[in-house]
């Protein structure tokens, strides 16, 4: 993991922590679909939302902005479908094309519209976090 945190980002996961009691890794700032995404410990994503989604509602007043929270997995692949849940995935492939990375993520058509999200935002924070965390290029859902 070759990722640096701002001063913003360090400030964000110290309050998320506080919040919720969950330990965050990472945490992405995206502006464009004004959300701030957390990355929690693996088996950490009911304590960091909390019973009836509280603990994020609390993080979300807190912030001023939409809060997501993925939770991290070691395996590229499960960390991939954490990230595009609740979209339902039958498999992830990771595998190299002309030196880069690119996970191919299968999902039934019913469920392609969930993937990808409302102009494209579920996809692309999955794309910024497999970078991120997992060092891997592209996504592409088929």
């Amino acid at each position: 993991m070759a990722y640096k945190l701002e001063t913003e980002q360090i400030r964000m996961i110290a309050l998320f922590e506080s919040l919720t009691g969950a330990h965050a890794i990472d945490c992405v700032i995206d502006d464009e679909h004004d959300r701030v995404i957390f990355v929690v410990k693996e088996g950490q994503i009911g304590l960091a939302i909390g019973r009836r989604g509280q603990n994020v509602k609390r993080v979300q007043e807190q912030l001023g902005m939409e809060v997501e929270v993925v939770e991290y997995s070691d395996d590229p692949e499960k960390f991939i479908k954490n990230a595009l849940f609740p979209a339902r995935v039958k498999s992830v492939r990771v595998t190299e094309r002309d030196n880069k990375k690119i996970a191919i993520v299968d999902v039934p058509e019913s469920e392609r519209g969930r993937a990808i999200g409302k102009g494209g935002r579920n996809i692309k924070k999955a794309r910024i976090l497999a970078e991120r965390l997992h060092d891997i290029d592209d996504i592409v859902v088929t």
